[in-house]
């Protein structure tokens, strides 16, 4: 019997996590919960966005196999749904689900270039590379109407600060004018994201973000207007999406991309059974072979989340799609390497506001 489908939303289920042992949700009053039990439909799957007003913005890691030190985040959450996303699990933090509160269930922080500036101030602060869409999309919907993003990049022109960006939406033409202003000044860096080829499958792996022509196109504009840009096919899925990988780099090419780069797909704490869910929902006949090929790059598990071994899977099926990345990378001219952004321009702000005694 075929599995009842949540049309618009990647996630198939919103299941709370149980990994902190929280007890079980109830749902909330609203009589809109309780709709399916009345007239027999199910009730319609709402974005709430809560602003938060955290007391820093600036994230740091000490991961040695990505290649920043510190990000930011403007947005908790991610409308475009991408099923295999694995910030996801951040969500069960805040005792939501990482399924379908995880894209309908957001948080805002309004205040993040407020909050960048006076980080940016400290005496000790020193400038690195500060790294956008990491964890959820700096682009996704809610930015058109927060500019959160925008504000933090209008700071990092002011300041002469290195940015990247990495996204699967065209939104990121809305800030074309201050992006090509930093890249004037050496100071950006844009990763667009791009799975397939196919807008249907698209669709359904990332049912809200911008189709893969759309992303392609803005790929071209953004290197039209001479930003240094990435295409990511992030992630590749065995038996899903990696036939497309030579066809995408020739295109990322032909757009004018200077490099390109690939992820594995990595399926950690509550995505892995999220995306299994969503196998069997959309494609059943090859869930056994999708999941089969993930384990033997994973050493017989969904998932590897040992350094290294997370973004460098290993065995035959990885050293093929690896051998097949480069190769068509050769053939169409596109680098492998990350761009080496101005750290040296870099003007620290005067602190603001009252300065403490202690």
């Amino acid at each position: 019997m075929e599995r009842q489908r949540i049309k618009g939303r990647g996630a198939q289920s919103g299941k709370v996590s149980a990994r902190f042992a929280l007890p079980e949700r109830t749902e909330d009053g609203d009589w809109r919960d309780a709709r399916e039990a009345v007239d027999g439909t199910p009730p319609p799957l709402r974005t709430e966005v809560t602003e938060e007003h955290p007391r820093s913005i600036l994230s740091y890691n000490t991961s040695p196999d990505i290649p920043f030190d510190r990000s930011i985040n403007a947005y908790r959450g991610c409308e475009h749904g991408c099923i295999y996303c694995y910030a996801r699990p951040t969500h069960a933090w805040l005792d939501l689900s990482p399924g379908l509160d995880f894209e309908t269930r957001l948080f805002a922080k309004p205040n993040a270039a407020e909050l960048l500036r006076r980080e940016l101030a400290h005496p000790r602060y020193k400038c690195a590379p500060i790294a956008m869409g990491t964890n959820t999309d700096p682009y996704q919907p809610i930015e058109r109407h927060y500019r959160i993003t925008r504000q933090i990049l209008e700071l990092c022109l002011e300041l002469r600060h290195p940015v990247t960006i990495t996204t699967k939406s065209d939104r990121v033409l809305d800030d074309c004018d201050l992006i090509a202003e930093l890249a004037r000044h050496g100071l950006v860096a844009v990763a667009i994201s791009v799975t397939s080829l196919d807008a249907r499958l698209s669709s359904l792996l990332e049912p809200r973000a911008a189709t893969p022509e759309k992303r392609l196109a803005a790929l071209a504009a953004l290197s039209a207007a001479g930003v240094h840009t990435n295409c990511s096919i992030a992630p590749v899925i065995p038996a899903i999406t990696d036939d497309v990988m030579e066809r995408l780099i020739e295109r990322a090419a032909a757009a004018g991309a200077q490099s390109a780069s690939w992820i594995p797909l990595r399926l950690p704490h509550e995505v892995a059974p999220l995306f299994r869910e969503w196998l069997e929902t959309y494609y059943p006949d090859r869930a056994g072979k999708v999941m089969a090929t993930l384990r033997d790059m994973r050493g017989g598990r969904d998932n590897d989340p040992r350094f290294f071994a997370r973004m460098r899977p290993q065995g035959v099926w990885a050293e093929l799609f690896r051998k097949r990345f480069h190769l068509a990378c050769r053939r169409a001219g596109l680098a492998r390497k990350a761009a080496l952004l101005d750290t040296g321009a870099f003007r620290k702000p005067e602190p603001t506001g009252q300065l403490s005694l202690f």
